[in-house]
C-alpha cells in the first residue's frame, strides 16, 4: 500500500533535529511521497531546500510556495517576486498554503483577500494548482474562486473541517478536498463522518498537516505529542471506515488522485531517504 501525504509542515521546529528520521518512518509506514507546505516566502524557500537535500532523486519529496492568510498582512511586491521564482522550480508543485481565515483573523480580512487574489493570479500565470486554507470563510472563498475558477488548473481545500453546505459549495466548483486527523477527533470532527461519503473518487486526498492534528484514534500515542506523516495510516483507517471502503481501495484512489493533482512521478525504490538514527549498512 502506498500513500501520499499532501500536507506536511516538515520545516517546523519540532522536526529540525532529524527530518531524515521523519521521512524514513513515513516510508516504512507506506507513505511513499510527501508534499511539504510553504506558508510564507522564507518557509517556502526552506521547504524546497529541505526537499532537495533529503531527496536528491526528486521522486519522494515536493513542496508548495505561498503565503498563509495569517501572514497576509506582510504581502508585498517582493513577496510575489519571490513566490514566482519558487513556482518556476520543477519540484514546487502548487501555490499555497493560501486562503482565508476568518476564525483567528491574524491578518485583516481585506489583506487576506488581497493576498489570496494575488496568489490566484500566480497560479493562473504558472499553471500550478492551488493549496487552499479556509476557516469560517467558505462563502467568501467560494465567491472569490468562482470569479477565476475557469482559469485555474485545479485547487484543493486542504484540511477540510467545514459543514455540508461548504463541502458541496467546493465540489460544485470542481475542487479537491483534503482530509486530516480532524476526522479522528471525537470532540469536534464527528460531523465529517457522514460527509466523507459525499466526496467522489478523484476529488479526495489524504494529509496529516504534521506536526499538527495528531489523530486521537492513534494507539500508542507518541511521547512528543506531535503528528508525523507516518501516522497518515490512522487517518486512512478512519476515512475508510466512514466511506465503507477497504483501506487498500481508499489508498489506491486517493494516491492516484494526489499524484495526478500534483503531477508526481511514481516513486522509485532506490530513492529512499536514509534514516540518520540508524547505523549505516556495511
Amino acid at each position: 500500500m502506498q500513500l501520499v501525504d499532501i500536507g506536511v509542515n516538515l520545516t517546523h521546529a519540532s522536526f529540525a533535529s532529524n527530518p531524515e528520521r521523519v521521512v524514513a518512518d513515513a516510508r516504512r509506514a507506506g507513505v511513499s511521497q510527501l508534499v511539504l507546505t510553504g506558508t510564507d516566502p522564507a518557509d517556502s524557500e526552506a521547504a524546497l531546500a529541505l526537499a532537495e537535500r533529503l531527496d536528491p532523486s526528486a521522486t519522494l519529496l515536493f513542496s508548495t510556495a505561498g503565503v498563509h492568510p495569517h501572514d497576509a498582512r506582510h504581502w508585498s511586491s517582493d513577496t510575489a517576486t519571490r513566490l514566482l521564482a519558487l513556482l518556476r522550480m520543477p519540484r514546487v508543485r502548487a501555490v499555497g498554503e493560501c486562503g482565508l481565515d476568518f476564525n483567528r483573523d491574524f491578518s485583516p480580512r481585506p489583506q487576506q483577500e488581497q493576498a489570496l487574489e494575488a496568489q490566484l493570479e500566480l497560479a493562473i500565470q504558472t499553471g500550478r494548482p492551488v493549496f487552499l486554507h479556509e476557516r469560517d470563510a467558505s462563502e467568501r472563498l467560494g465567491q472569490i474562486l468562482r470569479s477565476c475558477r475557469d482559469s485555474l488548473s485545479a485547487a484543493v481545500v486542504h484540511c477540510f473541517t467545514g459543514d455540508k453546505a461548504a463541502l458541496f459549495r467546493y465540489l460544485d466548483l470542481d475542487l479537491h478536498i483534503g482530509i486530516t486527523g480532524w476526522i479522528c477527533d471525537e470532540r469536534r470532527g464527528t460531523h465529517l463522518h457522514p460527509l466523507v461519503r459525499e466526496i467522489p473518487r478523484g476529488r479526495l486526498m489524504m494529509e496529516t498537516d504534521a506536526p499538527y492534528l495528531l489523530p486521537r484514534t492513534l494507539r500508542p500515542k507518541p511521547r512528543s505529542g506531535h503528528n508525523e506523516p507516518a501516522f497518515l495510516t490512522a487517518v486512512l483507517a478512519e476515512v475508510a471506515r466512514h466511506r465503507g471502503e477497504s483501506e487498500q481501495a481508499l489508498a489506491e484512489h486517493t494516491t492516484a488522485c494526489a499524484r495526478a493533482f500534483f503531477g508526481l512521478p511514481a516513486p522509485q525504490e532506490d530513492g529512499a531517504v536514509t534514516d540518520a538514527t540508524q547505523e549505516p549498512r556495511p
